[in-house]
C-alpha cells in the first residue's frame, strides 16, 4: 500500500474540481433543492478518479523511460543530454518528466511534458553548460504519467543515479582539430598568415596561383618547366611548445560563467592539440605559490590524453603567483629552445615590474608569450556616456586601468617578450593565431 501511494500523486485539475466541489456544499447550505446535485458530482469525481487510477495502475510497466549522459562532460560547452521514452499503454499519454540534474546547475524546475499516443517511442533531449571542472552527479528520472482525464498522475521513478566528470573542453579542442585536418581554421576566425624568409624546408615544388608569395618562385624549375614554379615550404616539426599556466588568485576572476583559470585551461587544450597536429611536442607547466603540473613536451599517441587528466584536475589556493618558481623549473626542466605560452592575468603595471625580471630570464632562452586578458566590463565603462560626477570619476579610473594594459603590452615588447592582450572569449582563436604567426615567421 505504501509503495503504491507513493507512486499516486493527485493533479491540479483534482483539486480544482474539489474546490468547485466545496463551493456547491456551501452554496447548497442556503438552497438546499442543489444538494443532490451537488452529491451526484461528488460521487462522480470520485468514480472518475477511481477509473482513472484504474487505468494508470492496471499495469506494472506503463512508461519505459532511459537518461543516456555522454561519459564525460565539456567545461564551457553546451552539453546534450538524452532521454529515451516508450509508451506500454493501449491509449495515449502526457508525461511530465523531471530530470535530478546535478545541483551545480542550481536548476529547480527543470522539467519537460510531451504527449505519447499508445504504443510510441520517442526521444528528447536538452542542453547543459558546466562552467567547473570537477564530478557532477544526476539523480533518479522521474516521470509523471496522466490520462486525458488528467486527475491523477502515476509516478515512475528510474534509478539513473551517475557521476560524470567535467572535463576542459574537449568539444572546443575537437572543433578546432578537424578544421586544423580540414584546412578550414579560418572559418573560426584564424588568420591566414603567409610564411616569411626561406628558412624552412621545402616540401615540394608547385605552379604558381594568384596570391602565392613571388619570392618563393623557384627560378631553376621555372626555366625548365616554361611557366612560373614556386617552393611550397613546410613548417620545421619537432618543436617544444609548453603550456604554462598560472593558477594564482588573479586568475579567478568570472567572466560568463567561467574563471579566467578555466578559460586559459580550455585554450591550453586546444592550443597543445594544434601543435601536436602539427607534429610539434607539447606539455605543461602549472604554477601558484609553487610549481605543480609538470608533464614534459612530447608527442606521443598518449600525450594528448596526459594533458587532458593533467588540466582536469587543475585547482587553486588563491595564492599569490611565484614567478621565480616557476623561472627555476623553466630552466630545470626545458633544456631545448621553446616556444612558451604563459597564461597570466596582469592587472597594473608595477604588478607586471615586479615579475618582469623572471620573465626576461626566461625569455633569453626561450620564446616567451605572455598572454594575459582585457577586462571587458571596463571597455563597457569606456564606451558609455558619462552623466554625473560619479560616472565621471569612475570613468577615469577605466581610462587609467585600460592605459596600463596597453602599456603592459609595450613594455613586454621593449624587452623582447611576445604578448597577447585578449577578451576572454577570444582567448582561444588569439593564441592559435600567434602560434600560427611564430611558426609562419620561422621563429619557432
Amino acid at each position: 500500500m505504501i509503495r503504491f501511494l507513493k507512486k499516486l500523486y493527485f493533479n491540479e485539475r483534482f483539486f480544482q474540481v474539489i474546490i468547485g466541489i466545496v463551493l456547491l456544499f456551501i452554496f447548497s447550505y442556503f438552497f438546499p433543492w442543489t444538494l443532490p446535485i451537488v452529491k451526484l458530482l461528488f460521487f462522480s469525481l470520485v468514480a472518475l478518479t477511481f477509473i482513472d487510477g484504474l487505468r494508470l495502475f492496471r499495469v506494472k510497466k506503463g512508461i519505459a523511460g532511459q537518461r543516456s549522459t555522454p561519459d564525460k562532460l565539456s567545461n564551457g560547452d553546451i552539453n546534450e543530454i538524452a532521454i529515451q521514452l516508450k509508451n506500454y499503454y493501449t491509449f495515449n499519454i502526457e508525461l511530465n518528466i523531471v530530470d535530478e540534474i546535478p545541483h551545480q546547475f542550481q536548476i529547480r524546475d527543470h522539467h519537460h511534458n510531451i504527449l505519447l499516443a499508445a504504443g510510441q517511442e520517442q526521444s528528447l533531449a536538452y542542453g547543459l553548460r558546466p562552467v567547473k571542472r570537477g564530478e557532477y552527479s544526476f539523480g533518479a528520472l522521474n516521470i509523471y504519467a496522466k490520462t486525458s482525464l488528467g486527475l491523477i498522475s502515476r509516478r515512475f521513478r528510474f534509478s539513473e543515479n551517475k557521476m560524470v566528470p567535467v572535463y576542459p573542453s574537449y568539444i572546443q579542442m575537437r572543433k578546432y582539430e578537424l578544421m586544423a585536418i580540414s584546412n578550414r581554421l579560418t572559418e573560426a576566425g584564424i588568420k591566414k598568415i603567409r610564411r616569411i624568409g626561406n628558412n624552412l624546408e621545402v616540401e615540394s615544388i608547385k605552379e604558381y596561383i594568384t596570391g602565392d608569395d613571388y619570392r618563393t618562385i623557384n627560378w631553376k624549375a621555372t626555366a625548365r618547366k616554361g611557366e612560373l614554379m614556386v617552393n611550397n615550404y613546410q613548417d620545421e616539426k619537432s618543436q617544444q611548445v609548453y603550456t604554462l599556466i598560472d593558477k594564482s588568485r588573479t586568475m579567478q576572476m568570472p567572466f560568463e560563467g567561467l574563471s579566467l583559470l578555466d578559460y586559459a585551461i580550455n585554450a591550453s587544450l586546444v592550443i597543445s592539440n594544434i601543435a601536436v597536429r602539427k607534429e610539434d611536442k607539447a606539455g605543461l607547466i602549472t604554477f601558484q605559490h609553487k610549481v605543480g603540473t609538470i608533464l614534459p613536451a612530447s608527442r606521443r599517441s598518449k600525450q594528448m590524453q596526459l594533458i587532458l587528466e593533467g588540466l582536469y584536475n587543475q585547482k587553486t589556493a588563491f595564492k599569490e603567483a611565484d614567478f621565480f618558481r616557476l623561472y627555476a623549473a623553466v630552466k630545470r626542466k626545458i633544456t631545448q629552445r621553446s616556444l612558451l605560452l604563459l597564461f597570466t592575468n596582469f592587472e597594473t603595471l608595477s604588478g607586471m615590474y615586479r615579475q618582469l625580471p623572471y620573465l626576461k630570464n626566461m625569455a633569453k632562452s626561450h620564446l616567451l608569450v605572455v598572454i594575459f586578458f582585457r577586462n571587458t566590463e571596463l571597455d563597457e565603462l569606456l564606451s558609455s556616456k558619462a552623466q554625473s560626477t560619479k560616472k565621471i570619476y569612475r570613468k577615469a579610473i577605466a581610462e587609467k586601468l585600460s592605459y596600463e594594459k596597453h602599456q603592459i603590452v609595450k613594455e613586454l615588447n621593449n624587452h623582447g617578450i611576445q604578448s597577447i592582450l585578449t577578451a576572454p572569449q577570444h582567448l582561444t582563436i588569439n593564441t592559435i593565431n600567434k602560434y600560427l604567426e611564430l611558426k609562419a615567421r620561422g621563429f619557432i
